[in-house]
């Protein structure tokens, strides 16, 4: 079987930072792995936005990141893995909610709307249906920034440590000059939260 491309990055610093480098110039296995699977589910006629670090890289704040995650409704999730699984990607393992790119072996996580983010507890805010948050970016079906806020800021409230969470909304705030006024975009169970983090943001600032 191939080697995941964790696998591969942890046993070669050389060709790490090789990909690493390529990831910046949009041309890495990651970024092959999404144009690959993004391309795939538009064949199939699949409702899909991308998510997590790839989304948030494709709206401007650019860090490097290991897998790619996509968004589905929770009725095209089964279709999905009839059609790709032994197709181009594998099943890690039966009943997971991620393919590996048979080519690349980069991960392919699936949020599932309807689910919850963070610890998978009921919560106020759950992953909406992919063709109600997206915006298109480089040609790139990707959830929009005030959703791709709430996730991570809902899945952040949940755990024991929310540093990365947190972290990645102060970043995108800090990049993208995103203002306090922000909040009221954000549903409420989260929007004290953004508000919080935005002010430390702004007195990080002042002290530089």
């Amino acid at each position: 079987m191939i080697a995941t491309y964790e696998q591969r990055l942890n046993s070669d610093l050389s060709w790490a930072l090789d990909e690493g480098s390529r990831h910046f110039e949009e041309c890495n296995a990651v970024h092959r792995a999404l144009r690959r699977i993004t391309a795939r589910l538009t064949e199939l006629g699949v409702p899909h936005a991308v998510g997590g670090g790839m989304a948030m890289f494709f709206h401007g704040f650019r860090q490097f990141t290991e897998q790619v995650e996509i968004l589905v409704a929770r009725r095209d999730f089964p279709e999905i893995r009839r059609q790709l699984d032994g197709n181009g990607y594998f099943l890690s393992s039966e009943g997971s909610q991620y393919l590996r790119d048979a080519e690349v072996g980069v991960k392919i996580d699936f949020l599932v709307t309807g689910d919850y983010p963070g610890d998978g507890k009921p919560k106020s805010i759950a992953f909406p249906d992919p063709s109600q948050a997206v915006v298109v970016l480089k040609g790139i079906p990707c959830i929009e920034l005030p959703t791709l806020f709430e996730l991570k800021l809902a899945s952040g409230m949940s755990l024991p440590h929310p540093y990365r969470d947190f972290g990645d909304v102060q970043q995108i705030v800090q990049v993208l000059e995103v203002p306090r006024e922000f909040a009221t975009q954000l549903n409420p169970f989260v929007r004290a939260k953004f508000e919080e983090l935005w002010d430390g943001v702004e007195q990080s600032r002042r002290l530089e």
